[in-house]
C-alpha cells in the first residue's frame, strides 16, 4: 500500500506530461498483448510441417497435401495452401506465393510502427516535463529568495518525468526488438515453404510434360 502511495505521489510530481506517458505505456502494453496473440496463432512447427508436406509431395498426393495445409493452423500453412491451390488451377505458383507472403508480412508488421514512434517520443515527453518542472522550480526565486533547497527539491521532482519517459521508451524498445525477431523468423519460414513448393511443383510439372511428350 505504501509503495502504491509513493508511486501515485511521484506521478503527481512529474506534472501533466505523466498523463501522456501513462497513455503511451498503455498503448505499448495493448500492442504487446495483441501482437503476442497474433504471432502465437500464426506460428507453426516448421520441421514437422515441412517433413509431412514434403513426403506427400514426393508421393504426389496433392489432395492429402491440401488437407494437411487446411488442418494446420498458422501463416506458413495458409501460404502453402495458396500455393497448392494455385498449382491445381494451373496458375503461376511463385507469383501467387510471393503476393501471399507480402500480404502476410504486412499484417505481421501491423502496429509495429507505433512502438517505434513511442520509443522516440517517450524520452522527448519526459524531457519536456522536466523542462517545465525546472521552469516552475526556478520561478521560486520570485517568491522565496534565498532558499536554495526549494530550487533543488523542485529540480529533483522535475526529473521524475525524464525517468518515466526513459522507462516507457525502454519497455517499448524491448517489445519492438522481441517482435521484430519473431517477424524475421516467420518471414524466413515463409521463404522456406515458398522455395520448397516452387521447386517441388516445378519438378512435378516437368515430369508430367515429359511423360506427355513420350506418350
Amino acid at each position: 500500500m505504501e509503495l502504491l502511495l509513493q508511486c501515485i505521489s511521484l506521478f503527481h510530481k512529474g506534472g501533466p506530461v505523466m498523463i501522456l506517458l501513462a497513455f503511451c505505456s498503455l498503448i505499448v502494453v495493448t500492442i504487446a498483448a495483441e501482437r503476442f496473440l497474433y504471432y502465437r496463432n500464426g506460428a507453426v512447427n516448421m520441421e514437422v510441417f515441412i517433413e509431412k508436406l514434403q513426403q506427400l509431395l514426393e508421393r504426389q498426393r496433392m489432395n492429402e497435401a491440401l488437407q494437411l495445409c487446411e488442418q494446420t493452423s498458422g501463416i506458413v500453412a495458409k501460404l502453402a495452401l495458396q500455393g497448392l491451390q494455385a498449382a491445381q488451377r494451373e496458375e503461376d505458383v511463385e507469383n501467387t506465393m510471393t503476393a501471399g507472403a507480402m500480404l502476410a508480412a504486412a499484417r505481421l508488421r501491423e502496429n509495429m510502427r507505433y512502438l517505434s514512434a513511442i520509443v522516440t517520443m517517450a524520452p522527448l515527453l519526459g524531457l519536456l516535463g522536466t523542462v517545465i518542472g525546472m521552469i516552475n522550480s526556478f520561478s521560486v526565486f520570485n517568491v522565496q529568495s534565498g532558499q536554495p533547497m526549494a530550487i533543488t527539491g523542485g529540480v529533483g521532482e522535475a526529473l521524475v518525468a525524464t525517468a518515466a519517459g526513459l522507462i516507457v521508451a525502454v519497455m517499448a524498445l524491448t517489445i519492438h526488438v522481441y517482435f521484430s525477431h519473431r517477424l524475421d523468423k516467420l518471414i524466413t519460414d515463409m521463404e522456406q515453404i515458398s522455395a520448397l513448393l516452387v521447386i517441388r511443383l516445378a519438378k512435378k510439372k516437368l515430369v508430367r510434360r515429359e511423360n506427355h511428350e513420350i506418350a
